[in-house]
C-alpha cells in the first residue's frame, strides 16, 4: 500500500441514473473527483452511504473501476466489500484487488446472528482469498452484529491481513478498549459521525464519514485542529458540525446526503427503493443548515 490511511476518509454515494435504474458513471467520477480535489485523505466507495446492498454484482463493479480511475492512485481508496455470503465477500474483495483499491472494508451481514466463531472464519477465509490489507466494520445497527474489542484484537493478532478497524457503535468506550487490548497496535476509525471529536482525541486514526460530500472544509479543519493539539478550535468546529453530523446519521446517510448534493446544484438522482428520498419538512431545515455554509 503507497499511501498510509489517516485523516478524513471520504464516503461518496452512488448516483443513479433518472428512474435509478443504472449507475450514473459520470456523476459518480465528478463526485469522487470532488472530495478529492477538496482535500479528503482517503476515498471509500460502497459502504452504506453508497448503498451497496441495493446494487447488482455488475454495478457494483461499475462503481469501483470508476472509483479506482477516476482516484488514479492520488489518495488510498477503501472498497466495501461486504455481503451476505462469504463466497461472495469474497468475490467482491477479489475485484476490488483486481481493480487496483488498496483495502477492502468487510461489515459481517447475516440473517442469522453470527457466532464469534463464524465471525472469525468468514475474516479469515477472505484474507486467505486476497493480498489486500482489511479493515473490519463494526456497525451493529445496521449488520445486527457486534463485535467485541477482544474479538477484534484477536482477528488482528491472528489473522494477517485484518490490519485496521472502523469502529460505528458510538461507544468510546470500545475504542480506549481496543487501544487497551492491543498496546496501541491496531489502528482504529470512527465510524459514528456524531462521535467523531471524542473519537479523534482518543487516538482515532481518521473519521470515516460521508459529511464532505456537503461540508469538506470543517470536516478537515477538525482533524486538523485535532492533529495539531488545539482543542479549543476543534471543539468550535465540532460545534457548528454538530447538528449536521446528527441530521444525516438520523434521516440515513444516502437520503440526506443525496438531497443535500441536491440543495448544493449536484444531482446524483434519487436513494434506491425500498429507500425514499428526503421528505419535503426535512429538506427545508437540511436546506437551512446548508445556507451559505461551505
Amino acid at each position: 500500500m503507497n499511501h498510509p490511511i489517516a485523516g478524513i476518509i471520504a464516503y461518496p454515494v452512488t448516483p443513479f441514473t433518472e428512474g435509478g435504474h443504472k449507475v450514473d458513471t459520470a456523476k459518480l467520477a465528478a463526485l469522487i473527483e470532488q472530495l478529492v480535489s477538496t482535500g479528503a485523505h482517503a476515498i471509500a466507495p460502497l459502504g452504506s452511504t453508497g448503498e451497496s446492498a441495493y446494487l447488482t454484482e455488475e454495478e457494483f463493479d461499475t462503481v469501483v473501476d470508476t472509483t479506482v480511475a477516476t482516484v488514479n492512485g492520488r489518495v488510498p481508496v477503501i472498497v466495501g466489500a461486504s455481503d451476505l455470503t462469504t463466497a461472495n465477500t469474497i468475490r467482491r474483495a477479489r475485484y476490488a484487488q483486481q481493480a487496483g483499491a488498496d483495502v477492502v472494508m468487510i461489515l459481517p451481514i447475516s440473517y442469522w446472528k453470527l457466532t464469534e466463531r463464524e465471525i472469525f472464519q468468514h475474516y479469515a477465509a477472505v484474507a486467505a482469498a486476497v493480498d489486500l490489507p482489511i479493515m473490519v466494520y463494526n456497525n451493529p445497527a445496521t449488520s445486527g452484529i457486534d463485535i467485541s474489542p477482544e474479538l477484534l484484537v484477536q482477528m488482528f493478532t491472528e489473522i494477517d491481513n485484518v490490519q485496521m478497524v472502523k469502529e460505528s457503535t458510538g461507544d468510546i468506550t470500545r475504542m480506549q478498549r481496543i487501544k487497551e487490548l492491543s498496546g496501541g497496535a491496531l489502528p482504529f476509525y470512527n465510524g459514528s459521525n456524531p462521535l467523531v471529536l471524542k473519537a479523534l482525541l482518543e487516538g482515532a486514526s481518521g473519521w470515516c464519514t460521508a459529511a464532505p460530500n456537503l461540508r469538506p472544509q470543517p470536516c478537515l479543519d477538525l482533524y486538523a485542529a485535532v492533529r495539531d493539539d488545539d482543542v479549543q478550535r476543534a471543539e468550535q468546529i465540532y460545534d457548528d458540525l454538530a447538528p449536521l453530523l446528527r441530521f444525516i446519521v438520523a434521516g440515513g446517510l444516502p437520503t440526506t446526503i443525496k438531497a443535500g448534493l441536491d440543495l448544493l446544484g449536484t444531482d446524483v438522482g434519487d436513494p434506491r427503493a425500498p429507500l425514499l428520498p428526503l421528505d419535503a419538512t426535512r429538506r427545508t431545515e437540511l436546506e437551512a443548515m446548508l445556507a451559505g455554509r461551505s
